[in-house]
């Protein structure tokens, strides 16, 4: 959940902002300040004008934003002391901590879906009411029950994985939700929503083509029950981020990419049955018909893409 771009109701977006991002933008403006030498006042005010700029005449991308403020656009170095500082405009700093505080956000991108170029809004023009107003307790029992809905059963390691929160406030969070311990199948202990006990019947045969980092796939620490280690080998970057996946009954099985064509190729790294290649074909044919003439690279590539891609 940490430093990534979600997509939310404003319900949960409140919650989450109360919850996790609070404490990440605390965090993030203090390694700001260190590494840039900014005052506290500086930034508040520079954050300040640049949401006044927006919210009277905006929306504005950050290009457009420097041009109408070039006195926030000298250069200043970030990530100093680490493996990888860089020189950026200081306007796109303070925007970025404008955004951790929830003062402004993301529009629409410029052009197609895929553009990583947007327009700032300030937040209430954009959805109505602000975000930055949660209770943490009460936020947090609201995100883990959230997560238990969509992700249980679910250890406490895999919350705190997913979180970033404490020992103490992951195990708050369960409590106040009233969470159930339960046994699973490789005798770990777990949590349920109170409410979601019952059986379940097995689902029909199914078969997905998921997206990198789709949430499916990076809602657990622990993944070797649905991604084994011939599947996590050629689908997941060394850092952890997972490209394309395809899914068969609960399982990643492989992975595939978008050539430049159009076409989408795929690698399975085990066995399906004949029905499930017929449920892949129809997923491809389907995923093809939605893309239409839209090309993309994948973010993070997986081991598996220079291959799919040769």
């Amino acid at each position: 959940m940490r430093r990534t771009i979600w997509v939310m109701p404003i319900d949960t977006a409140i919650d989450a902002h109360a919850a996790s991002t609070g404490k990440i933008a605390a965090r993030e403006r203090s390694r700001t300040m260190k590494g840039t030498g900014w005052t506290a006042e500086f930034m508040d005010r520079s954050i300040n004008d640049l949401v006044e700029l927006i919210a009277t005449q905006g929306p504005l991308t950050t290009r457009e934003i420097g041009a109408l403020r070039p006195d926030l656009t000298e250069r200043v170095t970030v990530g100093v002391g680490t493996r990888n500082p860089a020189s950026i405009a200081s306007h796109t700093r303070l925007l970025l901590h404008a955004g951790f505080e929830a003062k402004i956000v993301r529009g629409r991108p410029s052009g197609s879906w895929i553009s990583s170029e947007y327009a700032w809004h300030e937040t209430v023009s954009w959805l109505g009411r602000p975000i930055a107003n949660g209770v943490t307790r009460q936020a947090a029992a609201g995100i883990v029950r959230r997560w238990l809905a969509r992700f249980g059963p679910g250890t406490e390691a895999d919350l705190r994985w997913w979180t970033g929160w404490t020992v103490t406030q992951v195990r708050q969070a369960l409590d106040d939700i009233g969470a159930v311990r339960v046994v699973v199948v490789d005798g770990s202990e777990a949590y349920l929503l109170a409410s979601d006990l019952d059986d379940v019947d097995d689902p029909e045969p199914w078969v997905a083509l998921l997206p990198g980092l789709d949430p499916t796939v990076m809602g657990w620490k622990q993944r070797d029950w649905y991604l084994e280690e011939t599947t996590a080998a050629r689908v997941t970057d060394r850092n952890g981020n997972i490209g394309p996946t395809i899914w068969a009954d609960g399982r990643a099985v492989g992975g595939w990419v978008q050539r430049p064509n159009g076409a989408i190729a795929t690698e399975l790294n085990h066995p399906i049955s004949a029905d499930h290649e017929r449920m892949l074909a129809d997923e491809i044919e389907r995923l093809m018909a939605i893309l239409g003439d839209t090309r993309f690279r994948t973010r993070f590539p997986a081991p598996n893409q220079a291959d799919l891609l040769a």
